[in-house]
């Protein structure tokens, strides 16, 4: 049965009317999933630790942790471009990182094979010193570390089909060997990064993978395209551990990116990513949420990742 993170603090990562990555996203998500856990079709894990200083600082800088702090503590304000910080932001960012990270732990150490962390803010365009693109903290480079610093992991594959590229993930493994990073998402588009040449460098040369899909490829051909070229990925890397970083704004309805796949698509890249954990990681995969911007069909689509992730592979 697999394990599911939720905490009603991540609601309160209040980032301004107006704003997409609001909490009015993920709460008709984190009431279905409730349900789905009062029913027995989940495990929730009833409370975590939040992060340490020292988690945030495997991938972070700390004077970049310190910053996020003290701007919570002074009543928030806006800190990059798109990225708003609340009173409450920097709780909710370390509970967020402590959310996946215990997943690993349970995961690694075989409570269960699967996790899904529905957490607030996302994080994949962190980088080591800077927020990004509605990203405080890293949570799945943190969990990777973890698992590799902490767990016994070799390597840690991290899958991301958010619609927009995970650059701050692709930047802080970019010359690592023990993180195969494989992302596949719109191009050319937000933030820019994620061209196919794009493959990592000295140790971490070819432990990159970008598959960038153009605006009107058909959903079929993008399905087969992610699920050939994970594969064959994944065959070359052969990972201990597989990480998700699983935002749902590919989705048509989705108004900040979209690629015009429907919620059942979602249930198709599901079972990619669970074969290939299958095949290499005896089955450990842990999915983190990242973006997904229209709430019926963040719900609609992350049922589908649910109900996928939980049967059968």
């Amino acid at each position: 049965m697999t394990l599911f993170y939720y905490d009603p603090l991540f609601l309160e990562h209040a980032t301004g009317a107006g704003h997409p990555e609001s909490a009015r996203r993920i709460a008709p998500l984190a009431e279905r999933m409730c349900d789905w856990a009062s029913q027995g079709r989940l495990r929730r894990v009833a409370a975590w630790e939040a992060a340490t200083h020292d988690e945030i600082e495997l991938v972070h800088q700390r004077h970049y942790a310190m910053q996020i702090e003290m701007v919570a503590s002074a009543g928030g304000g806006r800190v990059e471009q798109d990225t708003v910080v609340s009173p409450h932001s920097y709780e909710a960012a370390l509970l967020a990182v402590g959310a996946a990270c215990d997943a690993v732990r349970r995961v690694v150490q075989g409570e269960d094979t699967t996790a899904f962390c529905l957490v607030r803010p996302p994080g994949h365009h962190a980088l080591e010193a800077a927020p990004m693109g509605f990203c405080l903290f890293n949570n799945v480079a943190i969990a990777a570390r973890t698992a590799l610093q902490s767990l016994g992991m070799n390597r840690v594959l991290i899958v991301d089909w958010d619609v927009h590229h995970g650059n701050g993930t692709q930047d802080m493994f970019w010359e690592d060997p023990q993180v195969a990073f494989f992302s596949a998402h719109r191009w050319p588009f937000y933030p820019g990064t994620g061209a196919a040449d794009e493959k990592g460098q000295g140790a971490g040369a070819g432990a990159t993978h970008n598959l960038p899909v153009k605006m009107g490829t058909p959903r079929g051909e993008y399905v087969a395209r992610f699920t050939d070229e994970l594969s064959e990925f994944a065959q070359a890397m052969r990972p201990d551990l597989v990480l998700l970083s699983a935002g749902f704004d590919a989705h048509s309805l989705d108004p900040v990116g979209s690629l015009g796949l429907e919620s059942e698509d979602f249930s198709e890249l599901t079972a990619a990513v669970r074969s290939v954990a299958a095949e290499h990681a005896e089955g450990r995969l842990v999915s983190v949420m990242e973006g997904g911007y229209h709430p019926t069909a963040v719900l609609e689509s992350a049922s589908c990742h649910l109900e996928r992730l939980t049967g059968t592979p």
